[in-house]
């Protein structure tokens, strides 16, 4: 089952990736500093753990790959580092560099009202009770901002409860609207609609409420410019920064097939073809949240631009004060009481910034960002040793369990001296 090809070479990298040494990059990558990752990465292939992944480390212009098992069982074709994957929410901050384009456009503030291109989402009323029954709440103190959506603030989002004990959770599932693996099946405005058919389980900005808001903002970007979300990336993001895979589809002959875990036996099955509704075709509702496909390499260029605090190709892509926020926590304390995630103490080291996760603790892993992927995809950048690290498998994530594999590998990519 394992097929890999390990190597340690100095690249010759497009767009943002092109980085000066006198930036600063220090640390080069070498093999022997990985050898234990690469054999705890294959153990994970033999063992069945997962079918297949594509791993890459980076600092400066050394990069470390690892390639190994399958990119579909049945026909045993194999991992190749050129593989493109359903990404799942790692995507979210490439939604959220878009939605910044257009601040830096003029477009929209931050702090502005959504309104003016989702009129869905205008007069919202509030829950009293987040259990309580739908008719029953009270006026929004206020409008729901970009801010709110990149945040994930808006008031909408994920519910970790029985839907026949909430109503509001038994209604978005109704809705097609929970988030979830499967991505909503039909066109943005119908997605918009039933959105705002529903009551905020909270108050704008009052709490975090995990994926919807990135899925909207998509929306937003897209009515707003004029161009579907898709066409927004690839003008506005992908092509400058030389992102050629990143997409909301792709051919099938390099995509991953998508596998999950039975619950019972714990044996790897065919989730379907592809990934989601197969991403080998294009989708109907692209969703900024979750809905691209991509490679590692596309996630280096990205993760280089994002460390060098915007530019690409040595010009300026995004203004830097705009990521600087993107990549500040901005989640208060009282808010992240109010908002359960898992693991339990998610909140100890992690905050939320515009589209991605930050690390708040320990002391060496402060000002880490990036995010986990649903579909089994890994992508985190450490802007105190210049590292970008990306973990991509085809395995679903159905527990805290599943980023395990993850979590080693980006301990040995930035602690590795």
């Amino acid at each position: 089952m394992c097929n890999p090809r390990f190597f340690t070479r100095r690249q010759t990298l497009v767009g943002a990736a092109a980085l000066p040494l006198a930036l600063g990059w220090t640390n080069p990558v070498r093999a022997s500093d990985f050898r234990s990752l690469q054999a705890t990465l294959d153990r994970a292939v033999a063992s069945g753990q997962v079918p297949g992944l594509v791993a890459l480390i980076a600092r400066g212009p050394d990069v470390w790959t690892h390639v190994a098992g399958l990119r579909d069982i049945d026909s045993g074709a194999p991992m190749t580092r050129d593989t493109l994957f359903a990404i799942a929410s790692i995507g979210k901050p490439l939604t959220a560099v878009a939605a910044l384009i257009l601040v830096q456009d003029g477009t929209i503030g931050l702090d502005d009202p959504v309104e003016p291109w989702l009129p869905e989402l205008a007069a919202r009323h509030v829950l009293r009770q987040q259990g309580g029954a739908l008719d029953d709440t009270v006026p929004a103190t206020r409008a729901i901002t970009l801010r709110d959506l990149l945040t994930m603030r808006m008031g909408l989002g994920i519910v970790f409860a029985d839907p026949a004990e909430v109503p509001v959770a038994g209604q978005m599932q109704a809705l097609g609207v929970m988030p979830g693996p499967k991505l909503f099946a039909e066109d943005a405005d119908t997605y918009m609609a039933r959105l705002g058919s529903l009551p905020l389980m909270h108050q704008p900005g009052a709490a975090w409420r995990y994926h919807t808001g990135l899925d909207v903002a998509g929306v937003l970007v897209a009515r707003a410019s004029g161009m579907s979300l898709g066409e927004f990336l690839r003008a506005r993001v992908c092509a400058p920064l030389g992102m050629q895979d990143t997409a909301f589809s792709g051919p099938a002959d390099r995509l991953a097939t998508q596998y999950a875990a039975n619950p019972d036996t714990g044996a790897l099955e065919r989730w379907n073809s592809a990934a989601a509704d197969s991403f080998a075709d294009p989708p109907v509702f692209q969703a900024g949240g979750g809905g691209h496909v991509s490679s590692v390499d596309d996630f280096l260029a990205f993760g280089r631009f994002l460390l060098a605090g915007g530019m690409a190709d040595g010009g300026r892509l995004l203004d830097a004060a705009l990521v600087d926020d993107m990549l500040r926590d901005q989640i208060t304390p009282a808010q992240k009481a109010a908002s359960p995630w898992f693991p339990a103490d998610f909140w100890d080291t992690h905050g939320w910034g515009l589209g991605v996760a930050i690390r708040t603790a320990p002391q060496g892993a402060i000002g880490r960002f990036g995010w986990w992927g649903g579909y089994g995809t890994s992508f985190w950048c450490d802007p105190a040793t210049n590292t970008v690290a990306a973990l991509f498998t085809q395995r679903m994530m159905t527990g805290p369990d599943d980023v395990a594999l993850a979590d080693a590998f980006t301990h040995a990519a930035f602690d590795a001296r």
